[in-house]
């Protein structure tokens, strides 16, 4: 080979090692800067000197144009948009990939007044007192910089940082529609922009058009609750150029958050709230639109489909539910969440997750031990982005696919598995026995005739009152004997369950709970619930179509708890207790009503690492 063969060889693999790497070289007027982008250390890209002076980012803003008018003004929404990035993107010609949050969130809401809220203290399947509409959030200015977060972590790495504010909120034209199309329209519209697909300009209503001249196309999204259901409803387009989404503790399916297996419920600390009162809480864009968006979408669309009087699965929230749109999806997706959050519930990443690993789509799940939100240790999030949005082959492909908190540990230091539901997991089932109205037994072994037993509704106690009660017939409680050894639950457990009630309508709520109860330590109910769940015996054959209970009818089905993954330690007892009303999570109906189980015929399912011969138990 001669030696300009070998010359322009080299120089051939060096074009691709840079390629591979993503190496972006900093230039202006032919002349090239020494700044290199990524500087990637252990397959995470590392702070540039350069770059992590705040004094030298570059703050502006603009407006996107979508391809939706949902103000009724007869023109395209725009949606408010900013951006923080390294001035060597102005000053020599550097392109750099995007970290987007965008939030219904960041111009303020409604304050949560009693009024906001439906009232829950009615019978179920009655009509409920109608709620006023709140006063119109006053709309807030804020330019050019909608938020700083994430900015001081990821602009010093090499990445550009965008907000926007969702439509109907801030400066951003168009109503919100809690979970409509133009919610996940809007973010990718920003992306197409980002990709010269869609015009952006300096001003609302003005012409004068702005490009992103500073981007290389790649972006990436994350944000938590809303902000982090916003990231799946743009990957649900399939946009080009959205390569990888971290959502925190997202809310995928509106259904799910405020119905349960055709329950109406409420999510944890927001008695009485829906999909309307979200969306009065939200709704702080131009006065002059808010009239249209609350007669086309809350007092119309919202009214018509959330039925507050069955709690069936409709049309309505099926287009609310982003596991109906994962088709074109095909970002990188690593979720994120806590088993005990009782606000956005921990199916809400476990549906999504699964769905996606189906897809044959690179899926990493995050979860800890704590409450709502909880991002995964920025290591984590560096590897994923640093991998999608810089190319960086740093193998996080093979990494395990679930990273969980341990009981007791640093949120930082996950142990990480080869998949959730920890595939060491199986079903084991669990047989009651009576005990009313004190605790019965819950055994690996079934007890022939058991016959039934009852409970008396009152959502006067709350659930942590019943669960602590040694006597009482407001509940039935079956309980293990103490353990000897830990038991490591991994996965969904379920509950089949024979009831009758003596009305034609009733709640059921299930609470799985580790005994004796902690008192009076701060983490109480973290410490003491393992899951949850609540389901509608109306529902017992379809989710869509209720049917009115016969008085004294037994009526089988089965329905799954929340999922988990928890080590419950050796002296504890686990507990299953059946009850009606939860007191902070359903309606209140007239205490009375009375539930009859039928023990014979009413399991409990648990996934259980190792099985049934990891159970081991006191005689």
């Amino acid at each position: 080979m001669t030696t300009t063969k070998k010359y322009c060889s080299f120089l051939a693999m060096l074009a691709l090692l840079c390629s591979a790497a993503s190496c972006l070289h900093a230039q202006d007027a032919g002349q090239s800067s020494n700044i290199s982008v990524p500087v990637i250390v252990d397959g995470q890209a590392q702070i540039i000197p350069e770059f992590n002076d705040p004094e030298q980012w570059i703050h502006h803003d603009l407006w996107v144009e979508t391809e939706f008018d949902t103000d009724g003004n007869g023109r395209p929404d725009r949606v408010h948009v900013d951006v923080t990035r390294p001035k060597q993107t102005e000053t020599e010609g550097l392109k750099l990939p995007v970290i987007y949050e965008t939030s219904p969130y960041y111009a303020g809401t409604a304050p949560l007044l009693k009024d906001i809220f439906w009232d829950v203290n009615h019978e179920i399947g009655a009509t409920p007192p109608s709620r006023p509409h709140p006063p119109a959030i006053e709309q807030q200015e804020k330019r050019p910089t909608i938020s700083k977060s994430h900015i001081k972590t990821w602009v010093p790495r090499g990445f550009v940082v965008m907000h926007s504010s969702s439509p109907g909120t801030g400066l951003s034209e168009g109503s919100p529609t809690v979970g409509g199309d133009n919610e996940s329209l809007a973010p990718k519209a920003v992306i197409d922009w980002l990709n010269g697909r869609a015009r952006g300009y300096t001003t609302r209503t003005g012409n004068e058009q702005v490009e992103a001249y500073w981007a290389t196309g790649k972006v990436g999204m994350t944000g938590t609750s809303y902000n982090g259901t916003l990231p799946l409803a743009a990957a649900t387009t399939g946009v080009e150029g959205l390569e990888a989404i971290i959502p925190v503790a997202p809310n995928t399916s509106y259904y799910h958050y405020y119905r349960s297996n055709g329950l109406v419920r409420n999510p944890g600390g927001y008695i009485g709230e829906d999909v309307d009162v979200l969306y009065d809480f939200i709704h702080s864009g131009f006065p002059e639109y808010r009239a249209y968006g609350d007669s086309v979408y809350r007092d119309i669309e919202m009214a018509n489909g959330m039925d507050r009087i069955t709690g069936d699965y409709n049309d309505f929230w099926a287009g609310r539910d982003y596991l109906n749109d994962l088709e074109p999806l095909k970002a990188a997706v690593l979720m994120s969440h806590g088993f005990n959050d009782w606000n956005v519930m921990p199916e809400h990443s476990y549906r999504i997750y699964k769905a996606v690993q189906e897809k044959g789509v690179p899926a990493q799940i995050y979860y800890h031990q704590g409450g709502h939100g909880g991002p995964p240790p920025l290591e984590m999030m560096n590897k994923w982005f640093s991998r999608y949005l810089f190319g960086v082959e740093n193998g996080v492909e093979e990494d395990p696919k679930a990273w969980i908190v341990r009981e007791n540990d640093n949120r930082q230091k996950p142990t990480p598995y080869e998949d959730y539901p920890n595939p060491a997991a199986s079903p084991v089932t669990f047989h009651l026995q009576k005990g009313a109205p004190e605790r019965g037994g819950l055994s690996l072994s079934a007890v022939d005739e058991q016959g039934t037993e009852t409970l008396i509704d009152n959502y006067s106690f709350s659930g942590a009152a019943l669960a602590k009660a040694e006597w009482t017939n407001h509940r039935l409680m079956y309980v293990t004997p103490e353990l000897t050894d830990s038991v490591h639950i991994s996965g969904l457990p379920s509950i089949t369950i024979k009831m009758a009630s003596n009305e034609p309508a009733a709640n059921l709520s299930v609470w799985l709970v580790s005994l004796p109860w902690n008192e009076g330590r701060r983490s109480t109910i973290t410490d003491n619930i393992i899951t949850r769940g609540w389901a509608d015996p109306q529902n017992h054959q379809s989710l869509t179509e209720s049917e009115p209970l016969e008085p004294g009818t037994f009526y089988t089905f089965t329905f799954d708890l929340q999922p988990d993954d928890q080590v419950i330690p050796a002296g504890q007892q686990i507990g299953l207790m059946i009850f009606s009303s939860d007191k902070d999570f359903t309606l209140r109906p007239e205490p009375g009503t009375e539930l009859t189980i039928d023990l014979d015929a009413t399991t409990l399912s648990l996934p259980i690492v190792g099985g049934k011969k990891a159970v081991t138990i006191k005689n």
